[in-house]
């Protein structure tokens, strides 16, 4: 790798900070650098389920690569997953275990019209073609290129156990096979490491450079904006320990050993944008949701930040956005609620031995049966069953109950679900109840329950379980609510005669064994001794299924569709696809290291 004058360039520079130093749309294109801090052929940001494939690929065709990511370690929102890989069209998995699937099969189910969930939102309808055709043709040499790199599936027929959006005719999702010395590499001892690692170690191996704790906030083109793109700056983002060590990366081989405050990377070849999405940065997701306000956590939490980061950039060198019907009509799986519950960041359960455990500093607690609890909204009221997870599962092969068979692009298939309203979800933000201007935020969502409850649960409330500002005790239902309002997320102050109310209207339910208002099944279970509990139990935002234009070979589009030459885009951070998971982050990640690399 080439360093050219590092301190000349750093001379004038200062840190930035925060999101704040994001470039702004209407600012224009920046000057280039009189000198780059580090070149490569292809420089990839983010060192996810996209940008690891796409760096492995790169390398493989003999081009010097460098991943820059703005955390401590590499592996993205990928590592936290279940390691659960839906990849179709005829994998060598699928045809082991006589599993027919093609290319073909696969764009038709990923573009069909008459598939529609059980909420009633049409699955593939609004997918970019182009984008669905180039993963269908690639899923299967995407399944291969990843057993080279040294991921090892489980030895078993392909299911649809966690799958969303993966397509009717086949089943298509591959597991990664668990290891325990690999979980305990993942920052969340998930599956995900299981996936990722074995990338990590291959890409190292095969000289792929990587710049960690650096957060790209620019990227540069030639010719005064109009031209290629060209590199990259990115600013010195090291998490530091509360006891001021830095939070290392778990490996160094072919790591960047840099501490200036900002840097520029020169590509010779290509950019690669494979920052993960835009879950965690509240006003980029408004654009599709505008009730998704700040006191909604994304789902990777203190290890993934999802902060459009790529997005912004690529944008303020006229990228274009994408396929925002999938990501404003109500997607599956884009909000989760969870068992977990006294902590904001409750969609990973992160424990003491988790390296990131010093931010998230408690692991909260789970609640297994929704008889121990109600949920309430700022007001204090109920507002829906407690059972309700708040999506409906994502289409996949086996999704027809009625034992007829799937036939693509049939009008029929519209009419074979048995219709289930996301109401849980639509009802926490829509309804509103106690909001005020200007936001109207609906704020968050609450678990009651008491100390009987709390037993049959098995919890263990001791000091440090849970988050104090989203974590609450009391002897009274209403000083319960008195507590409530002293958290900085309860956007309005909570009625104590309204929680009470609430509570009391419940335990009569349980006297009746029947929920008049939501249909609870037989409510089993008063909250009437003391002490009471409120705990943070709001959904998390998951997935994001909007973003950057891409073409066939994953090359980011501008507002006229034209190719930004130089620059690529996979996952979360590009639009036009309606898949949720690991199958089309890692396969555009095959995709462009395929094609950035010749």
């Amino acid at each position: 790798m080439k360093e050219i004058s590092r301190r000349s360039f750093l001379k004038g520079s200062a840190a930035a900070g925060g999101l704040a130093a994001m470039p702004a749309l209407a600012s224009g294109p920046s000057a280039l650098p009189r000198a780059w801090t580090y070149e490569a052929d292809v420089v990839v940001v983010g060192g996810g389920g996209a940008g690891l494939p796409a760096a492995i690929g790169a390398r493989d065709r003999g081009l010097s690569v460098i991943v820059v990511d703005a955390n401590y370690d590499v592996g993205g929102h990928a590592i936290v997953s279940g390691g659960n890989v839906p990849l179709g069209g005829g994998t060598a998995q699928q045809k082991k275990y006589g599993i027919r699937d093609d290319p073909m099969t696969y764009f038709r189910d990923l573009t069909d019209w008459s598939v529609v969930e059980t909420s009633g939102m049409p699955d593939y309808r609004y997918n970019d073609r182009t984008v669905q055709y180039a993963i269908a043709m690639n899923a299967a040499r995407t399944y291969d290129f990843l057993v080279a790199n040294g991921v090892r599936f489980e030895d078993r027929a392909p299911d649809n156990l966690g799958a969303h959006a993966v397509g009717i005719s086949a089943r298509r999702e591959h597991h990664c096979v668990w290891k325990s010395g690999q979980c305990a590499e993942s920052p969340a001892g998930a599956g995900g490491a299981a996936l990722m690692r074995p990338l990590e170690y291959s890409a190292r191996k095969k000289g792929v450079r990587f710049l960690l704790n650096y957060h790209m906030d620019e990227i540069f083109r030639e010719d005064g904006g109009r031209g290629r793109v060209c590199g990259i700056q990115a600013r010195y983002t090291p998490r530091i320990l509360p006891d001021g060590k830095r939070l290392e990366s778990f490996r160094s081989e072919g790591g960047i050993d840099c501490r200036e405050p900002s840097v520029t990377v020169r590509a010779r070849k290509a950019v690669v944008i494979a920052t993960g999405g835009n879950s965690g940065n509240v006003e980029f997701r408004r654009i599709f949701d505008p009730r998704l306000t700040g006191e909604y956590a994304n789902a990777a939490g203190e290890y993934s930040p999802q902060d459009a980061s790529g997005e912004l950039a690529a944008m303020a060198v006229g990228a274009s956005l994408w396929g925002a019907a999938n990501q404003a009509m109500d997607r599956n799986g884009s909000l989760r609620k969870r068992q977990v519950i006294g902590v904001r960041t409750n969609y990973v359960s992160w424990t003491k031995k988790s390296p990131v455990f010093p931010f998230v500093k408690y692991p909260g607690l789970r609640i297994l049966n929704w008889q121990d609890a109600i949920i309430v909204n700022q007001a204090g009221r109920r507002f829906y069953s407690e059972f309700e997870n708040g999506y409906p599962n994502g289409t996949h092969e086996g999704f027809y109950k009625d034992g007829a068979p799937y036939v693509q692009g049939s009008w029929r298939n519209t009419t074979r679900i048995k219709f289930r309203p996301r109401n849980y979800i639509d009802a926490a933000l829509a309804l509103n109840e106690g909001s005020k201007p200007p936001l109207f935020s609906a704020g968050p969502q609450w678990a009651v329950f008491d100390s009987k409850g709390a037993a049959r649960e098995h919890m263990k409330i001791e000091p440090g379980c849970c988050d104090p500002q989203v974590f609450f005790s009391a002897p009274t239902i209403e000083e319960l609510a008195q507590k409530i309002n002293t958290s900085p997320w309860q956007r309005s102050k909570m009625d104590p005669k309204a929680l009470a109310e609430t509570v009391r209207r419940y335990n009569g339910f349980v006297d009746a064994h029947r929920d008049e208002d939501f249909d609870k099944p037989s409510p089993r279970f008063k909250i009437e001794t003391g002490p009471f509990y409120a705990a943070w139990a709001s959904f998390a935002v998951h997935d994001s299924y909007a973003g950057l234009r891409i073409d066939e070979n994953c090359r980011v589009l501008d507002l006229r569709g034209r190719v930004i030459e130089g620059l690529y885009c996979g996952g979360e951070s590009a639009g036009g696809c309606s898949q949720h998971g690991l199958g089309r982050t890692l396969t555009q990640g095959y995709i462009i290291g395929q094609k950035a690399g010749a």
